[in-house]
């Protein structure tokens, strides 16, 4: 048996818990949302004798959801759901203060990165919770045999949605997941503020540059997309859009952005940010008209939206000049850096989304798990929207946590909104 099997968890050094209680604890401040669930589920136990595995980003934030898991009732296990996203200090809290198993460890390796999703899944889950749809996808290919006690599960962000949509378009998905980026508490806030305050403190950190006056190309006009061209404008760069879809397109240019093809935007640009969930949208020929001193960033789940294979072929020299920045010296002197190794900037060089943020995203992915062990078993293995009650519910909690008071509709004008008979 591997060693982190035998001892229940792998993680980088427990040692470090101390710190990130305390950073768990900071983040908790944030979250009013989730502290009220966490009183509720410890009251009702809503998740009691439920194995529950996790894959998600092992962050402070994601530390509070456990938590509310935990005291619903749920068995729990958590992996990373990206190489190098976890917080080592909180992955190391979890363990020591809270006995909860982490299997994460901050830059390792992907072979280390499915040995720990296979030790999640080794759990035997009946709810699973994924944050790009890793932990699924490698229960239907890898573990079969576990799937007839899985009740349902949950996918976090864009990129897990995209797959498991794929899968359900294709018959092979064998249990509901619940899709909570389409929540549009996860959407319109987490994916759009969350992403484009992070993904800038992600770019910041790496790098110490100036923003102002940069060609700031943000390719995809998505949630996530529109977040980060706000937040580079708010800091004085020239924002500059690139898409596929005509209509985001039109969006972008009333927004007040420039929209061109990115064989154009590359030419001039100072900094790229991908955020479009796809494959090699910076691609070789891309690469080859950057100018000198061009940055490139993921904001997107998977380091493949910057083709880094053919960034390597085109290199004749590579150094780490910063942390989580690599310096591509091309055949011509040109130098092409690159942050994070093309992983998710705000998590590989920053501490991702402000916990404010995720407080409604996971108190979403925690009703949901309740709905699946509740509703799980009449439900046809598809893809699910959130619940539009759970939805309201979770925006009427953070309203009342931030004091904010709105109006109700009058009986004359609930009567009126399902009417037909008045007019002009």
């Amino acid at each position: 048996m591997p060693s982190y099997l035998a001892r229940n968890y792998d993680i980088k050094d427990i040692s470090l818990a101390a710190r990130g209680k305390l950073r768990i604890e900071w983040a908790q401040t944030q979250m009013p949302v989730l502290k009220l669930l966490s009183e509720r589920f410890e009251k009702q136990k809503p998740l009691n004798g439920i194995r529950l595995s996790a894959c998600l980003h092992v962050t402070t934030e994601t530390a509070n959801l456990a938590l509310v898991l935990k005291a619903g009732g749920a068995d729990l296990v958590v992996c990373a759901s990206n190489p190098l996203s976890t917080q080592d200090d909180v992955a190391a809290s979890l363990v020591a203060d809270y006995g909860i198993p982490v299997f994460a460890i901050k830059g390792e390796d992907e072979v280390t990165y499915y040995k720990h999703i296979q030790a999640a899944l080794a759990h035997r889950p009946n709810v699973t919770m994924d944050d790009g749809a890793d932990l699924v996808t490698s229960l239907h290919k890898d573990t079969t045999g576990l799937i007839k006690e899985v009740i349902g599960g949950t996918e976090e962000t864009t990129t897990g949605v995209i797959r498991l949509r794929s899968m359900d378009a294709q018959g092979v998905l064998k249990f509901p997941m619940i899709a909570v980026n389409e929540a549009e508490t996860k959407h319109f806030f987490d994916n759009r503020y969350g992403t484009g305050q992070s993904t800038i403190d992600g770019v910041l950190r790496a790098t110490n540059i100036l923003l102002a006056g940069k060609a700031f190309v943000v390719s995809g006009y998505g949630w996530c997309g529109r977040g980060v061209a706000m937040r580079a404008k708010g800091m004085g760069a020239n924002v500059i859009v690139t898409e596929v879809n005509p209509v985001s397109a039109i969006e972008a240019v009333m927004d007040g952005y420039r929209v061109m093809p990115m064989v154009e935007a590359a030419r001039i640009a100072d900094l790229i940010v991908t955020t479009t969930g796809n494959i090699n949208v910076v691609d070789k020929r891309h690469l080859e008209v950057l100018k000198d001193g061009a940055i490139l960033a993921n904001s997107g789940h998977f380091n493949d939206e910057i083709n880094i294979p053919a960034l390597e072929e085109l290199a004749t020299n590579k150094r780490r000049i910063r942390e989580f920045v690599d310096e591509y010296t091309l055949a011509d002197g040109r130098r092409v850096y690159l942050l994070g190794e093309g992983r998710l900037i705000n998590l590989a060089a920053a501490e991702g989304h402000p916990a404010a943020v995720m407080d409604m995203s996971f108190a979403n992915q925690a009703l949901c798990a309740r709905y699946i062990v509740e509703k799980g078993p009449t439900l046809e293995p598809h893809v699910y929207d959130v619940p539009e009650d759970i939805d309201r519910e979770v925006a009427r909690t953070k309203l009342d946590t931030m004091g904010v008071k709105i109006d109700s509709l009058t009986e004359e004008q609930e009567r009126y909104l399902v009417s037909w008979e008045s007019g002009t």
